[in-house]
């Protein structure tokens, strides 16, 4: 009898304990633990925390199984050192599943050079055997505007006008003294420079370029995203 009520007890306790949820300071704790350890190379935490059938996606676009993700995890050169933070964490959790979405803010020095990103992480947590490991993890990087360089603005008379993608469809580029605008459907925006001749605008990805025809003078718009050119060309 005494043999069987310690086999019943310690099936209970091993039962509670497998059902008892992580709180988000754990998650959070742990999340640091594995950002810790990128500057060093330190493999361990990954191998600990990411289940053998995760799914990772980078900010990159990669998608990396638990062996290809490990082996990304290696120190960083002579020269380079840094630091990933997390903030803005939040978390839910349902049963054995525990959902972490967070902000990582990275500083990265690079002989003496220090660069900063910001990234979006979601971390899908599940418990299994009592315990906790990641089964999939995305990121995103925030978009950020490029620094800004200097307009020629003798250059603008090149690049005023109206440009046309289809019948009815206009864009037209104006200045105001060294600053260079374009407006399409009553909507107004600075055109910001990157250099003299390529610029964007504020909050938007991707650039805004001229096109040279053979006699030098401008004859189209290029809106160009993420490596792919929408021409708008000059009507007028």
């Amino acid at each position: 009898m005494k043999l069987a009520l310690v086999t019943f007890f310690s099936a209970v306790t091993l039962a509670c304990a497998a059902d008892v949820p992580i709180t988000q300071d754990e998650l959070v704790r742990r999340t640091q633990e594995l950002y810790d350890a990128i500057v060093p190379g330190n493999q361990a935490p990954w191998k600990k925390y990411f289940a053998d059938d995760c799914i990772f996606a980078d900010e990159k676009g990669r998608i990396l199984d638990k062996p290809k993700l490990i082996a990304d995890i290696t120190p960083l050169p002579a020269g380079y050192s840094g630091t990933i933070k997390i903030v803005n964490a939040q978390s839910r959790t349902i049963g054995n599943t525990a959902i972490l979405s967070y902000d990582a803010d990275e500083t990265e020095t690079i002989f003496g050079q220090n660069l900063k990103a910001r990234y979006h992480v979601t971390d899908t947590w599940l418990q299994r055997d009592g315990n906790w490991h990641i089964i999939a993890s995305q990121a995103h990087r925030y978009y950020e505007d490029p620094a800004m360089g200097k307009a020629d603005p003798k250059k603008f008379a090149y690049y005023i006008g109206t440009y046309e993608l289809a019948p009815g469809q206009t864009r037209s580029v104006s200045a105001e003294g060294d600053r260079l605008f374009v407006e399409r459907n009553g909507k107004k925006e600075e055109l910001l420079p990157e250099t003299s001749e390529i610029f964007f605008r504020k909050g938007v990805e991707g650039r805004i370029l001229f096109r040279y025809a053979g006699a030098g003078k401008v004859d189209a718009l290029i809106d160009r995203r993420n490596n792919e050119d929408v021409i708008w060309r000059k009507a007028k």
